[in-house]
């Protein structure tokens, strides 16, 4: 016969789980309504993120040139206008090419619709050239009664294009500005915050810097490995466009998962227009063979020491982000989960027991506030 239940017991178990309830409903009314302040200021908060970013790519480069002796105005004017020059030549390394080639692809895609109307023809499908007049008629009618959506879809494209060049801008004023006066950040906030929030959101903020930093800089060395051996293999099968697709895959780097898989669905497609089912086979092999490289070999070696997050949390985040904010959640699900990770990593130290010298005291230093944090944000 079983023990009855302690009635004691029992209250003090309901108590303390309706107490954690209420304070978990709380943390996530506070998260929502910090989410909600977020899209309303998007405006501002999208142009300060990517501001952010471009400053832990570049300001290496501005350190070296302070450390030197360089001004800080002069040394942020001159890596700002050099992001400039490689950020539109990166843009002709795409575009010309492809504006010069474009007449050989409109040739292979209408060849390639050609060899597939052919194949659709034979056995097993057995389609008919009335079939496919009858469907490229309903799909003509269908675009003609979608006339006004289309020209609604146009203006809010032309819209979005407006909104990114005057995000781009606001990014590239705000990273002239970090770069300049990022290093007085963290002193002036300690002076701002009272108590031990002097302390610990100047720590914090400095952690989370350099977890920026480390998520940037393994970002680009990876992208720039998988340029390079893709680079190789598409110039050694003759695929046309091999500079811009390089270029294409080092960009799509920046966004974990989705864009590897972006950059080589477009270096798949060209092949299979340009050089036929057998190239663009290659091509897929050579991209799944380069991919699998990066994840098991390249990523685990570069960012080692930077994030720390395992790979089922960056596939987790990055689905999660890319269901939320679609490519913007994509980019920035990684280096949020990581930022998320450092407040907890700090958390869990500030909250953890203090070590204790052999007489069973606390250790020097336990029980007291630390000093402000004074180094500088881009240290």
């Amino acid at each position: 016969m079983s023990a009855p239940l302690s009635p004691a017991r029992t209250r003090a178990a309901l108590r303390a789980s309706a107490r954690i309830s209420a304070e978990l409903l709380l943390v996530l009314v506070g998260t929502a309504v910090v989410l909600w302040l977020l899209g309303r200021m998007w405006s501002v908060v999208w142009p300060l993120v990517i501001g952010l970013l471009l400053t832990t790519l570049t300001w290496p480069f501005a350190r070296f040139l302070r450390r030197h002796g360089w001004p800080p105005a002069l040394a942020a004017s001159v890596v700002t206008v050099l992001f400039l020059v490689v950020a539109a030549g990166a843009v002709a390394l795409i575009a010309v090419p492809v504006a010069s080639q474009s007449g050989e692809l409109t040739d292979g895609v209408v060849d390639g619709i050609q060899r597939v109307r052919e194949w659709t023809a034979g056995p097993p499908l057995n389609i008919g050239d009335d079939q496919i007049t009858t469907a490229l008629d309903t799909a003509t009618d269908r675009l003609q009664n979608s006339v006004g959506s289309m020209l609604t879809t146009l203006a809010t494209g032309v819209g979005t294009v407006v909104n990114g060049v005057v995000t781009a801008v606001l990014a590239l004023f705000l990273m002239f500005f970090f770069l300049k006066d990022g290093p007085r950040f963290l002193p002036w906030l300690a002076r701002q915050l009272p108590g031990r929030l002097a302390a610990d959101v100047p720590a914090v903020a400095e952690r989370g810097w350099d977890t920026l930093g480390a998520f940037v800089r393994s970002q680009a060395a990876v992208g720039l490995l998988d340029a390079v051996l893709i680079g190789i293999g598409l110039a050694v099968l003759d695929v046309p466009l091999v500079l811009p697709l390089a270029v294409l895959t080092f960009v799509c780097a920046f966004v974990p998962i989705v864009g590897a898989l972006f950059a080589g669905f477009v270096a798949v497609l060209i092949a299979l227009v340009s050089n036929g089912l057998t190239d663009a086979l290659i091509v897929l092999a050579v991209i799944v063979v380069v991919q699998q490289l990066e994840g098991n070999v390249f990523q685990p070696m570069i960012q080692s020491r930077g994030l720390g997050l395992h790979a089922a949390v960056v596939l987790l985040a990055v689905t999660l982000g890319g269901s939320l904010a679609g490519i913007v959640g994509s980019l920035l699900a990684v280096p949020a989960a990581a930022l998320i990770a450092v407040v907890w990593n700090y958390v869990r130290e500030q909250l953890s027991e203090p070590p204790r010298d052999p007489e069973g005291t606390p250790g020097p230093g336990h029980g007291t506030d630390p000093e402000p944090a004074a180094a500088p944000l881009a240290s």
